[in-house]
């Protein structure tokens, strides 16, 4: 028996948290979705991870909870981004009967709660947990979701570009320790959905001193081997810190 079910009658019917899960996959931008199943078990679509939080529990932790339930992934840094609290969340009463039917809560006017994070490629969660099936989906490429999903995912892709905006290490969350120039300009394009010119883009790359060439290249490809790069926190917060002070 699960905590859920413990713990039921202590659920709050009017507040959830959703978490949206952003990687970079094959040249795409993808979001984490989880299997929506009935009351009989039978899966019947997919969802962003959530859930209703207990009366009695503090909103990062219930993000955290429904993250590490709903995927496996553990210490994932959640930071939370927006509230959805229109009317018209619930207008779709499928959605309603399912949320009551599996949580045996009674729902009201239903606010969430949004947490958003980046997930390296390393920290790919598996294709399955005890709950149900998870799928890294493009986010152009979207199934049908419950109440508004849609919404947040559009929501946490603009502020991913805002977050990108003002600290630039974060596109490095997405790329391997080693990576190449066209690596890094793929994961610009791919947050930002447009392409960049080559030239200006290696202009504006070899002028950050936090990126740094390694001696590596690649290996066993037919065309001229690119030069490997590394990402240099130490020189990153120190220009930063420069920055700050003018």
């Amino acid at each position: 028996m699960d905590a859920q079910d413990e713990h039921k009658e202590m659920l709050s019917p009017y507040v959830s948290v959703d978490c949206v899960l952003l990687s970079i996959d094959d040249d795409k931008l993808t979001v984490l979705l989880t299997g929506r199943k009935d009351e009989k078990g039978e899966l019947i679509g997919y969802k962003l991870p959530g859930s209703l939080i207990y009366e009695n529990e503090d909103l990062n932790d219930a993000a955290t909870r429904v993250l590490s339930d709903s995927t496996g992934l553990r210490r994932v840094s959640l930071k939370q981004f927006r509230c959805f609290g229109s009317p018209s969340r619930t207008s779709n009463q499928l959605d309603v009967r399912w949320l009551e039917a599996t949580s045996k809560v009674k729902i009201g006017r239903l606010i969430t709660v949004a947490y958003l994070a980046l997930c390296k490629k390393k920290r790919k969660a598996p294709a399955r947990t005890d709950v149900g099936p998870i799928c890294w989906c493009p986010i152009d490429q979207l199934p049908r979701l419950p109440f508004d999903h849609k919404e947040i995912i559009e929501a946490a892709v603009s502020e991913i570009r805002l977050w990108v905006e003002k600290e630039p290490a974060i596109v490095f969350d997405y790329l391997p320790p080693k990576f190449t120039a066209l690596q890094l300009r793929r994961a610009y394009e791919v947050i930002y959905n447009r392409e960049m010119d080559v030239r200006n883009f290696h202009k504006k790359m070899s002028s950050l001193a936090y990126v740094v060439p390694t001696e590596d290249r690649q290996d066993g490809v037919a065309h001229r081997a690119a030069r490997y790069f590394r990402f240099d926190k130490v020189k990153y917060n120190q220009q930063r810190s420069r920055f700050n002070k003018i």
